[in-house]
Formats: structure tokens, C-alpha cells, sequence
């Protein structure tokens, strides 16, 4: 114990300097590079098996238990730099801030999975746009999807990129820049640059080489990476600080009361609440229904193999969920301890990776390895997203509105010009990046799913439902998250004391997040105008909700 508090107080006493960073770092990351890259390929050969169409966007409907579960798509950017960073600001309320990410299995697979899985079948559908296009039987509402998701993933990917960026910059041998600095000059920011291209040119080749399975393969692998690198972190830091009690304590001494207490810290020791009661009921629908609401997450369910697959991979991803995100908790409470007064609390992460390792033999590997985790998750992130938007381009727009008899090598040179396209506008928007990642990650989630879920929902369970109806619920959810996010951005809305610190954010009107109140308006408009519209023949409900028998029937 006497040795754990003696490591704790140097590496205290090192705060202030950053470390540097041993050649190990970067050929760890090297190495996960190539085996990206190598995956790439072998899901271009898996994929060549079927339809271009369904091969590259849909995997061939092939996902099982592990694929499905261990998807590093619900990782991003903001679990390893934005959710550490709020961790390390505002205590241990935050673990109830992401505590109802550890159920989005139980209820977002639980009621969306099955249905939507069969309704991908009976529809046809290869993506999002597809079946709400078919399930409705509207091109309009189809086109009105893709543009929706182009939107949204437009914000998601802009911040991936630069966290990949940070992440490369950061592994430099020699190197003692951990987080970006909005004022960085010379080599600080040639790296940022360099590394921002090497990021792009790697996700979007292996992912132009095997499309939706070259993101899920390598999802599956770099979670198993990023579960290892958060493991060995969690010992690192808890060695170092001499267990979580006394991490606790010396947290609680270097900030105070709302470091251990609710509604969180603040730093400045004003009235700021990062979390009241309000807020914490807002959550436990965000997280629930964000990932699941996301096109990227329906995608998922809808390249599942069947029903047996969706309930296994629900108790595999749950189990996942809590072996990333509590451990981090406690990383970062260790993180206050040891560095109790970062000027960038992002750095927390690669801060900790590289000083509790730094006595290790092979340390610098050993960094490199944690540090892979983030990288892992971003670009397991991007690949996705890039599957997602450019089957949104080439499937609902290229195909059917422009060249509806493309042949199959005229869609695949279509679908990798868009996935090359959207990286260089990535590299492009972030060469000069913005200050802010989560919250940019917040309202990509909470706007897609305040568009989405009702939908969805909809589209899964009730026969009643038309076309105008949910696209009336599709724009009134998105409308008012707008809406509530320039009210809080423009200062339009009265003083807040609620929520992360930052001109990024929304009017939490009532104390409630904004896609709180798009459910609810996205809800109440599709349900009202619906009942006024117009039902869809009863044929084509038929078709789509009834039991089927014989092999079909099986097959969903």
C-alpha cells in the first residue's frame, strides 16, 4: 500500500509535464493498422459470395451471436476521450449519467430486434431508407430517410475523425502532445495532420475493400482489443492509486463533495448541476434508445441470421457494456487522484495509459495497446458509418432515382467514389477542428433517434400506420431537437445551470433533454396524422405482418 501511495504522489508530481511516448506506442498502432487492413480483405472475398448489393451493404444477412453482439459501432470517439473526460470533471455521477447503457440490449434488441429483422426479409430491404420505403410503399419517404441519415452522420463522422486523429498524434514517438490544442502550432500540429491522413486512408481502404462485413469483422476485433486494453488499465491505475477506496478519498480531498455526490462537480464551484434528477431520467431513454433508434444500429439488426441470434447476442452485449464502461469510471476517478488538475481533461486516458505503465517492462508496448483501444473504436465507428451513408447515396439515390438498371461494377465504383468522397470532406472539415466531440456525438444520437425510433416502431408493430403519418413523425422529431439545440447555442433559452459546460448545447426545457421531448412530438404527430390519412391496403399490410409457413416462414 506504501508503494502505491508513493507511485501515486510522482505520478501527482508529473501532472504537469506530459510524458514521452516510446517508439512501442506507434507500432502497436502499425500493427492493428495492417490487421484492419488484412480483414478488409477477407471479408471482400466473403462478401463476393452474394449480390453485390446485399454482400456489400447487408454482410448477406450473415451475422451471428459474436458478430452481432460484440459490435464496436456502440464505441466511439466519445467512450474513450468525451465519456472519460466528463468522468474525470464530474465525479461518479456520471456512472449514472451512462448507467442505462448497460440495458440498451435488453430493451432496444428486445423490442425492435425480432420484428424489424423480419420485416428486413419480407421487405427486401438492404437499408434503412429501403424498408421504410417498401413497408410504406413511398419513394418520398424513402428519399426523406436517406437525406435524414446523410445529415446525421455528416456530425458523427466529423468527430471520429478527429479523434482518430488525436489518437495518432498522441502515440508520436518521442511525442508529449495527449489531447489537441485548439492553439497548437508547429510540430504538434503537423502530427495532428499527419495523422488525420493516415487515419482516413486506413478506415476507408479496408472498408472499400469489404464493405459491411470489413466493418463488423473488425468491430468484432477491436473490441476484443478494446475490452484487453481497458483491463489492463483498470490494474494499472488501481495499482497506482493503491485500490478504489483510496481513489475515492483522494479524489473527494482534490475536489470536494460533488466529486463523490450528485448532481456531480463542478469546477468552478458555482451553481452548475451536471446531472439533476431531470436529466437523469432524460438519459435512461437517450442511451436506451439512441444507439438502437441510429440507422447504423437498425442496420445491424436487420443483418442479423434470425430471431435465436438477436436473444444469445442480447445477454453477450450486455455483459460487454459493463466490462467497458464501469471500468472506465473507475480509471478516471484513479485519474483524478493521480492528476487532480489537468488543464484538458481528454487527455485523462493516454495521460494515465502512458505514466502507469511507464516502469512496466515493455511499458511502451503496453501503452500502445491501450492506446489501440481508442483508435479501435473510432475507426470501427467511421467504417460503419461509411457503410451506412454510402448505401444511403448509392442504393436510394444512384440506383433508384438515377441509373435504376446500374450494372453491379457501375454500383460498386458508385459506392466506393462516396465512401472516398465523404473521407475527404472529413479530412477536409477537421484539418482546422472544432473544440467540441461528445456533445457532437449526443446530438447526432439524440436527433437520429427523436427522427427514427417512432418510425420504426411504427413501421414494426402497427398496420394503421401511413406514409404521411411517419413522415410527419420523422420531421417533427427532428425539428424540435434542432430547435432546442439553437435555442441553447443562440442563447435563446433562459439561463441553465444544468448539463456539461460548453456553447454546444441544447434548452433543456423542464430540466428534460431534448430528444425527450422530439419522442414526444414525433409520437403524437405520426399517431394523430395517421389516424387522418388514408390506411395502406389491406393486401399489402397482409403481406408484410401475417404468419407466413414452409421455408420462408423458417427463414424469418
Amino acid at each position: 500500500m506504501w508503494q502505491a501511495w508513493n507511485t501515486g504522489l510522482l505520478l501527482a508530481q508529473q501532472a504537469g509535464a506530459a510524458p514521452q511516448v516510446g517508439s512501442g506506442a506507434m507500432l502497436m498502432l502499425v500493427l492493428f493498422i495492417v490487421g484492419s487492413l488484412w480483414i478488409g480483405v477477407l471479408a471482400n472475398r466473403a462478401a463476393s459470395t452474394g449480390g453485390f448489393m446485399k454482400g456489400f451493404f447487408l454482410g448477406n444477412r450473415g451475422l451471428g451471436v459474436w458478430a452481432l453482439a460484440l459490435t464496436a459501432t456502440i464505441q466511439s470517439g466519445g467512450t474513450f476521450m468525451g465519456f472519460p473526460s466528463l468522468v474525470y470533471s464530474h465525479g461518479w455521477i456520471v456512472a449514472l449519467w451512462i448507467g442505462s447503457y448497460m440495458v440498451v440490449p435488453i430493451t432496444g434488441f428486445g423490442i425492435l430486434g425480432k420484428r424489424l429483422a423480419q420485416l428486413s426479409r419480407r421487405t427486401g430491404a438492404i437499408t434503412v431508407p429501403d424498408m421504410f420505403r417498401v413497408r410504406f410503399g413511398s419513394p418520398t419517404l424513402g428519399l426523406m430517410s436517406t437525406l435524414f441519415i446523410l445529415f446525421y452522420l455528416s456530425f458523427l463522422m466529423f468527430a471520429q475523425f478527429k479523434a482518430g486523429a488525436i489518437v495518432l498524434q498522441l502515440a508520436w514517438p518521442g511525442g508529449g502532445d495527449l489531447a489537441l490544442s485548439e492553439d497548437a502550432a508547429g510540430i504538434s500540429e503537423w502530427r495532428y495532420h499527419v495523422g488525420l491522413l493516415v487515419f482516413a486512408t486506413t478506415v476507408v481502404a479496408y472498408t472499400l475493400a469489404g464493405g459491411f462485413l470489413a466493418a463488423v469483422w473488425t468491430d468484432l476485433f477491436q473490441s476484443v482489443l478494446m475490452f484487453a486494453g481497458v483491463m489492463l488499465l483498470l490494474v494499472a491505475c488501481l495499482s497506482a492509486v493503491g485500490g478504489l477506496e483510496q481513489a475515492t478519498l483522494r479524489s473527494l480531498a482534490n475536489t470536494g463533495p460533488g466529486f463523490v455526490f450528485g448532481p456531480g462537480y463542478s469546477a468552478d464551484g458555482g451553481q452548475q448541476q451536471f446531472l439533476p434528477l431531470s436529466l437523469a431520467i432524460s438519459f435512461f431513454v437517450v442511451w436506451i434508445w439512441g444507439g438502437v433508434g441510429a440507422p447504423a444500429g437498425l442496420v445491424r439488426l436487420m443483418a442479423s441470421q434470425n430471431t435465436n441470434v438477436i436473444r444469445k447476442s442480447i445477454y453477450v452485449l450486455s455483459i460487454y457494456n459493463l466490462g467497458i464502461y464501469l471500468p472506465l469510471i473507475v480509471i478516471c476517478v484513479c485519474g483524478r487522484a493521480l492528476l487532480p488538475d489537468l488543464a484538458k481533461s481528454d487527455e485523462i486516458v493516454p495521460r494515465l495509459a502512458l505514466l502507469t505503465t511507464a516502469d512496466w517492462p515493455g511499458g511502451s508496448l503496453v501503452a500502445g495497446l491501450i492506446l489501440a483501444a481508442p483508435f479501435g473504436a473510432v475507426m470501427s465507428t467511421v467504417s460503419s458509418y461509411l457503410v451506412v451513408l454510402s448505401s444511403g447515396v448509392v442504393r436510394d439515390i444512384y440506383q433508384r432515382l438515377l441509373r435504376p438498371q446500374a450494372p453491379r461494377e457501375e454500383l460498386r465504383l458508385a459506392a466506393w467514389v462516396t465512401m472516398i468522397l465523404a473521407g475527404l470532406i472529413s479530412v477536409a472539415v477537421m484539418w482546422s477542428p472544432p473544440k467540441y466531440l461528445q456533445v457532437f456525438i449526443v446530438f447526432s444520437t439524440s436527433g437520429a433517434a427523436a427522427t427514427f425510433l417512432v418510425p420504426a416502431i411504427m413501421a414494426c408493430y402497427w398496420r394503421r400506420a401511413t406514409p404521411t403519418g411517419v413522415a410527419t413523425g420523422m420531421v417533427s422529431g427532428a425539428v424540435v431537437v434542432l430547435f432546442l439545440y439553437l435555442c441553447g447555442i443562440m442563447g435563446w433559452s433562459p439561463p441553465q445551470s444544468i448539463g456539461a459546460a460548453g456553447g454546444f448545447r441544447p434548452w433543456f426545457l423542464l430540466g428534460l433533454e431534448p430528444l425527450i421531448w422530439g419522442l414526444l412530438a414525433s409520437g403524437s404527430s405520426a399517431v394523430l396524422v395517421s389516424l387522418l390519412t388514408p390506411p395502406l391496403p389491406a393486401e399489402h399490410i397482409s403481406r408484410l405482418f401475417d404468419r407466413r409457413t414452409g421455408a420462408e416462414g423458417e427463414a424469418v
